[in-house]
């Protein structure tokens, strides 16, 4: 298949990015709303309607720079709130809000190649539909495994981080939670230094040849 402009690229990345960043934190609202916080809920933040979501800085505009200039895409979207304190069990539950989001992820991950093979089962060998809907699903499965990984990183606020603070002792847990006010700082310091791509462009690359080869897609 032919290469696509950056024009065309940009085109084509849209949708994938804004997918797995609006079904991500529909997630997390849906599974909080589930669990007992109605926080989420009120303020519509339990649907796919991206612009209830989207930050334009971090959810489009980030994401595509960094694509186009470093290959790596790095974003977020606008935090779900929670209420932790109207969970039932709240270690418990704010685990599994937390990795509600990253197993979304995990999902569309899958889904993306599984379309391509079912619509090439109709439309053949047509570059018209397949080449778009390739770097489409390249797109899609690249996305969805940074997510994911990204999101698993032990660092507060990132899922990665409340998974593991509910799993620590109380006392631990704590003390843990503090860093909390760095987090981001964190992120932008090994964004910057060019760790935090180091760290997840392997794990990335490996899921993606992993989700290709499994389902056959280049077959």
């Amino acid at each position: 298949m032919q290469d696509l402009t950056q024009i065309q690229l940009i085109a084509i990345a849209i949708l994938p990015i804004m997918l797995a960043i609006t079904v991500h934190e529909a997630s997390h609202a849906l599974v909080a709303d589930k669990l007992g916080d109605r926080t989420a809920r009120a303020l519509g933040r339990v649907t796919l309607n991206p612009f209830k979501h989207i930050d334009p800085l971090g959810t489009i505009i980030l994401p595509i720079v960094m694509f186009l200039t470093t290959g790596f895409m790095f974003g977020w979207a606008k935090p779900v709130p929670v209420n932790w304190r109207n969970l039932g069990n709240i270690r418990r539950d704010t685990a599994i809000v937390a990795a509600a989001g990253p197993f979304a992820n995990l999902l569309m991950m899958l889904l993306w190649p599984l379309l391509f093979i079912l619509v090439r089962q109709f439309a053949g060998n047509s570059e018209f539909v397949m080449q778009p809907l390739y770097h489409m699903m390249v797109f899609g499965i690249q996305i969805n495994a940074v997510l994911m990984v990204l999101n698993l990183l032990p660092i507060l606020p990132l899922d990665g981080g409340r998974i593991v603070n509910s799993l620590l002792p109380a006392k631990m847990s704590y003390e843990y939670s503090k860093t909390e006010r760095w987090g981001f700082l964190i992120l932008i310091v090994l964004l910057v230094s060019g760790l935090l791509g180091q760290i997840l462009g392997p794990v990335v690359q490996v899921l993606m040849q992993m989700t290709a080869g499994f389902l056959g897609i280049f077959a």
